[in-house]
This record gives structure tokens, C-alpha cells and sequence, in this order.
């Protein structure tokens, strides 16, 4: 009796496999990757969308940069704007946040146009 209680015990045995939710199943459609480029007119269509959509966000951005720059000679062809403490507190306190704020709206459309069209790009089991 003394020999079968210091037998160690049987030793455990751990399966392992790739989790249900990580098996790569198969597209329900022809990811757009594909259409892209094997070059079809879908894929076009999907390319001209992106630079479609990225043209409006920098002729929009454009549009407001000419505007606050466009109106600075009027600003100062105002005969009381001379001094030359307004014209600095116009070109140093306002124009350049101004420009700043514009870019950064920019950057961050041209961003999120791409975070779209790279997410409909994407292969569902690509995702992470």
C-alpha cells in the first residue's frame, strides 16, 4: 500500500487548437482588395470614390485658406487698420491659428477618409 500512494498522479493532458472566433472563414463577398487590384471597374470605382472624396476635403480646405488670406488686403486698406501694432496683432494673433486649425481639420479628414476606405478594403477576417 505504501508503494501506491507515493506514485505520482496520472499526468494531465491539455489539447490545444485555434479558438472558434479566430478560424479564418471565408469571405460572403469579393473582398474589394481584389478588385482593386485585378484593376475591374468596381475597383476603379471604389480608387476614384477615395480621390474623389480626398479632393473635395483639400479644395475645401483650400477654399477656406484663400478666404482668411484673401481678406487680409482688405483689412488693411481700411485707412485707420496703418499701425503697425494692428497689422502684427492681425498676421500673429489671428491668421496663423487660424491656418493651424484649417490644417489640422484637414489632416484629420484626409485621415479618416483613408480609416474608411482602408475598413472597406479590408477583408472581414483581416480585422482586427
Amino acid at each position: 500500500m505504501a508503494e501506491e500512494q507515493q506514485q505520482p498522479p496520472p499526468r494531465r493532458e491539455t489539447v490545444t487548437g485555434v479558438p472558434r472566433g479566430a478560424r479564418r472563414r471565408a469571405p460572403a463577398h469579393t473582398p474589394a482588395r481584389s478588385e482593386i487590384s485585378e484593376q475591374t471597374t468596381l475597383g476603379a470605382t471604389y480608387v476614384r470614390a477615395l480621390m474623389r472624396s480626398q479632393l473635395r476635403a483639400g479644395l475645401a480646405a483650400l477654399a477656406a485658406l484663400l478666404s482668411l488670406v484673401g481678406t487680409l488686403p482688405l483689412v488693411f486698406a481700411v485707412p485707420r487698420a496703418r499701425p503697425g501694432a494692428l497689422v502684427w496683432l492681425v498676421l500673429g494673433l489671428l491668421v496663423y491659428p487660424v491656418m493651424w486649425l484649417i490644417a489640422r481639420w484637414y489632416v484629420r479628414r484626409a485621415e479618416r477618409n483613408e480609416a474608411d476606405f482602408t475598413g472597406l478594403v479590408m477583408d472581414p477576417a483581416d480585422r482586427p
